[in-house]
């Protein structure tokens, strides 16, 4: 109970969980008030999305107890607790992309009327949902197709539309640029004012303290802090999450060669995505690509990669025209892409780490034709080392953290020794210690005289580690900015241009 004589909505006492005789839980205690948002922080691993599995039904605690709304509470699946009015918003998108927006919305709670599915109803309130979060698209459109944040809209939607007192909110912005995530957090408000409590789950600590009234901090498995308040400096909560203190985040900028490496001219792409654009990036410099959502970011890199077609323009490389027609022709001329869904485009998840980096380097592993054991795990366990994975070998990447699982899928492309690296959304869903080594790799490759280019939708990101920053809105390049005038005023004047 608090000061004020209010009782928590929900209490979590002494939970534990173990997965046989490893004990990833270790007795936590929480309480959630109505009204409040809760940040749940800590690094990949720390036991926030078991601890929120356990509150939304998904797993079950291996002991403990728990009380909603004063009763006991053991929800034995998803179903339970969605019932009781407990909803999850997952990192991982869940949607089934042949099924509409309006089908994913209220998959498996669909309104009836006679017996027959109302389509009619169930399109308006999903209409109303995806309005209220500034998406302007039809819900009767299939989701197959749509980019990485409007899916993750869609899931957002489709958690207001339960009409919950308790949500629990795992990056919901890990995919969403600034002006989405803005009306974002005007409907947790609106939330908040209607008594509904949200557990946050996010790496950004900039928006942490402007959403979260709370936060509890957790690590390997405890609960190593809580702090009354969300107004405290980054450094504070970053060297609560991580147990030690954190030099700055981003190293320091080398300055790039004269030497220019990639030249892209008169770029466009043939569904209009992206128009016109025009830029080159020198040996050693890293060049940041920023915008909002659909200005055509990941698109153009894509085009770049070869992943895309395009209507019109080249690639130049070291000024030879290599403008690829395919994947394989910007890998051959040494230009790799990681993507921005490392799940579905970047690793293979039911394959070890040995495997998945392999796959890009069959020329590396393989003896006339054939490919030797031996040779991918000796190889595998180099460039675990090398990136500084935390894994082994054989172990599936499905059982890796986000973090881990992202610096395979830039190991296996870096040991390529490629001339020019495309990194889409790199910290996508990353705790502050991974974003901060991946950080390091991509200022050792322009060490090394790489051409690096980043996409990212975080402001803060993008500004720390780019030499050079192009800007993007709707499609057309409305400037490119020097690091010593770009700032986030400036950005967003160009990105809302």
């Amino acid at each position: 109970m608090t000061s004020d004589g209010r009782s928590p909505i929900l209490t979590l006492r002494n939970i534990h969980k173990s997965y046989g005789p490893i004990e990833v839980l270790h007795g936590i205690d929480m309480d959630i008030h109505a009204g409040e948002v809760v940040a749940l922080l800590g690094e990949n691993g720390a036991g926030k999305s078991t601890l929120s599995n356990i509150i939304s039904g998904t797993v079950l605690p291996s002991a403990g107890t728990m009380t909603w709304q004063g009763a006991s509470y053991a929800p034995a699946n998803p179903r339970e607790a969605i019932d009781a009015g407990v909803g999850m918003i997952h990192q991982e998108l869940l949607l089934l992309p042949h099924l509409s927006i309006a089908e994913n919305i209220f998959v498996g709670r669909y309104p009836m009327k006679h017996g027959r599915v109302d389509r009619r109803e169930m399109e308006s309130r999903a209409h109303r949902g995806l309005e209220r979060l500034g998406l302007d698209i039809s819900p009767r459109q299939y989701v197959e197709g749509l980019s990485t944040a409007s899916q993750q809209l869609i899931e957002i939607a489709k958690a207001l539309t339960l009409n919950a007192k308790l949500l629990i909110l795992d990056e919901p912005t890990a995919a969403l640029g600034g002006e989405e995530t803005k009306l974002l957090f005007k409907q947790i408000e609106r939330l908040k004012s209607e008594g509904v409590g949200i557990v946050y789950i996010s790496h950004r600590l900039e928006e942490i303290k402007q959403i979260a009234d709370r936060i509890v901090v957790m690590r390997d498995g405890h609960k190593v802090q809580e702090f009354d308040t969300a107004d405290l400096p980054v450094r504070t909560i970053v060297e609560a999450m991580v147990g030690r203190s954190m030099e700055q985040m981003f190293p320091p900028l080398a300055v790039p060669d004269e030497e220019t490496v990639l030249e892209v001219s008169n770029f466009s792409s043939p569904s209009g995505r992206f128009t016109d654009v025009n830029f080159s990036v020198r040996k050693g410099e890293i060049f940041g690509i920023a915008g909002l959502i659909g200005a055509g970011r990941t698109e153009l890199v894509r085009a770049i990669a070869g992943a895309d077609p395009i209507r019109s323009g080249s690639v130049k490389l070291n000024g030879r025209d290599i403008t690829p027609n395919s994947p394989r022709d910007a890998i051959r001329n040494g230009i790799v892409l990681v993507p921005e869904d490392r799940k579905l485009q970047g690793v293979i998840l039911d394959h070890s780490i040995a495997e998945n980096i392999a796959y890009s380097n069959f020329e590396s592993v393989a003896r006339a034709g054939w490919i030797r054991s031996h040779r991918v795990r000796e190889f595998a366990d180099e460039n675990i080392r090398k990136f500084g994975v935390k894994g082994r070998g054989r172990q599936k990447a499905s059982e890796m953290s986000g973090g881990n699982q992202q610096k395979v899928v830039i190991a296996k492309w870096l040991a390529r020794n490629p001339r020019v690296v495309l990194l889409d959304e790199p910290t996508r869903g990353i705790d502050v210690g991974a974003r901060s080594s991946i950080y390091e790799i991509i200022h050792a490759l322009a060490a090394d005289g790489v051409a690096v280019i980043v996409v990212s939708s975080d402001l803060e990101e993008v500004l720390g580690v780019s030499n050079r920053i192009l800007v993007m809105a709707a499609g057309r390049q409305t400037g490119i900015l020097d690091r010593d005038e770009a700032n986030d005023v400036s950005v967003m004047e160009l990105a809302t241009a």
